[in-house]
C-alpha cells in the first residue's frame, strides 16, 4: 500500500512557518531605530516565499527562481542588521536568520541545493563577520544549516528512492510483457500442434495401416494436407472452420491457394473476425479461378484483406474479337483477374428506420 501526503499540506505548512518569521519580524519592529528597511524585507520575503510555493507542474525549482531567492537571502541580513547592534541582545530582531533558513529548506527541497548552501553559508560568514564567532549560535545559524542539510539528504533520498521505484516498475512491466509473450507463444504452439494433429491423424493412420502403399488419390490428398498445415503457419487469424473447409476444397478441385497473414488483421476483435471469415468462405465458394491469393493488408488502411483469384485466360474468344489468333499480344498468353476482392476492416452500422 503507498502511503503519500498530499502536497497542499507541505506546501501550507512551509507557508505557515513562513509566516511565523514574518509575525516575529512585526513585534520587533521597536527595536529599530529605522523600520523601513526591515518592512522592505519582510515584503520581499513575502514575494519570494509566495513564489517558491506557488504550485507549478515541475518539482525541480526554475534557475532564475533559486537566484532570486538566493539574492533574497543575501540582502536580507544586509539590511536587518545595518540596524542592530551586535553587542546588545536583539532578540526576535534577528528573525531573518530563521527566515533565510526556511526559504533554503524549500529551495533545497525543490532540487536547487547549491542555491541553498550558497545561501545559507553566505548568512554564517555574515553573522561571524557581523557578530563575532561567538554569535553564531545566539543568532540560530547552527539551527538553520542543520535543517537545510537535513533538506538536502531527504531530497536526495526521495529522489533515489523514486528514480529506484520506476526502475523497478519497468522492470515489473517488462517482465510481465516477457511472461504472457511466452504464455501467448506456449498457447498458439499448442493450438497449432492441435489443429495440425487433428488435420494429418486421419492420413497419418491410413498410411500406417496401409504400410505406405498409397493410391494417387491419397497421395494428392497428402499434398492438400500439407497445404492445409502450412495455411496454420502462414494463415493464422485468416482461417476458421468455412475458410478451412473452402480452402480445401479448392484445393480438391485443382486450384492454387496461398495465404498470408502479416498481422494487418490482428487487433480485430471477434465480431469483426467472423464477419471477414464469412465473406472469406462465401468468396471462395463462388470462385473458379485456378489461383488464388488470400493476404492481409498491412500498415493499416480501409481494407483488412485483399482476395485475388487468377485464371487462365480464353484464348480462342480472344482471337475471335481480334480477327486474326497470330496477332494476340503476349499479354493473353498470361492469366486473367477473375477474382478480385477487397473487405474492409469494419462496416458502418446503418442508422435504424
Amino acid at each position: 500500500m503507498r502511503v503519500s501526503v498530499p502536497r497542499w499540506l507541505i506546501v501550507l505548512l512551509a507557508a505557515v512557518f513562513s509566516g511565523y518569521h514574518l509575525v516575529l519580524a512585526a513585534v520587533s519592529l521597536d527595536r529599530f531605530d529605522d523600520p523601513w528597511p526591515v518592512v522592505a524585507c519582510m515584503v520581499v520575503y513575502v514575494v519570494v516565499t509566495v513564489m517558491v510555493l506557488w504550485p507549478s507542474g515541475r518539482a525541480r525549482m526554475p534557475v532564475w527562481l533559486a537566484a532570486f531567492a538566493l539574492a533574497v537571502s543575501v540582502v536580507m541580513p544586509l539590511l536587518v542588521t545595518s540596524q542592530l547592534d551586535p553587542s546588545q541582545k536583539n532578540g526576535y530582531a534577528t528573525w531573518y536568520v530563521a527566515a533565510i533558513g526556511t526559504l533554503m529548506v524549500i529551495v533545497a527541497t525543490r532540487r536547487r541545493q547549491g542555491f541553498a548552501w550558497l545561501g545559507v553559508g553566505f548568512m554564517a560568514v555574515h553573522g561571524v563577520t557581523w557578530g563575532g564567532l561567538g554569535a553564531v549560535a545566539d543568532l540560530g545559524v547552527v539551527g538553520s544549516v542543520s535543517w537545510v542539510a537535513f533538506a538536502h539528504a531527504m531530497t536526495a533520498t526521495l529522489t533515489r528512492a523514486g528514480r529506484e521505484t520506476r526502475e523497478f516498475i519497468l522492470a515489473e512491466h517488462e517482465a510481465a510483457d516477457w511472461q504472457a509473450a511466452q504464455e501467448a507463444h506456449v498457447n498458439e504452439r499448442q493450438y497449432r500442434l492441435l489443429q495440425t494433429s487433428r488435420t494429418a491423424r486421419p492420413m497419418l493412420q491410413e498410411i500406417v495401416a496401409q504400410g505406405g502403399d498409397l493410391t494417387p488419390e491419397q497421395r494428392q490428398e497428402c499434398l492438400h494436407l500439407e497445404g492445409a498445415i502450412r495455411d496454420e503457419i502462414r494463415g493464422r487469424r485468416l482461417l476458421d472452420d468455412d475458410v478451412r473447409r473452402e480452402v480445401m476444397a479448392a484445393r480438391r478441385r485443382g486450384a492454387v491457394v496461398s495465404l498470408l497473414d502479416e498481422g494487418g488483421i490482428d487487433d480485430l476483435d471477434a465480431r469483426e473476425l467472423r464477419r471477414i471469415h464469412q465473406a472469406l468462405a462465401e468468396a471462395l465458394h463462388g470462385s473458379s479461378a485456378d489461383r488464388i491469393i488470400i493476404r492481409t493488408a498491412s500498415g493499416g488502411g480501409d481494407d483488412a484483406v485483399t482476395v485475388v483469384g487468377l485464371g487462365s485466360a480464353d484464348l480462342s474468344s480472344s482471337a475471335l474479337g481480334r480477327g486474326v489468333a497470330a496477332e494476340a499480344d503476349e499479354d493473353d498468353d498470361g492469366d486473367e483477374v477473375q477474382l478480385w476482392l477487397q473487405i474492409p476492416r469494419s462496416v458502418p452500422e446503418r442508422a435504424a428506420p
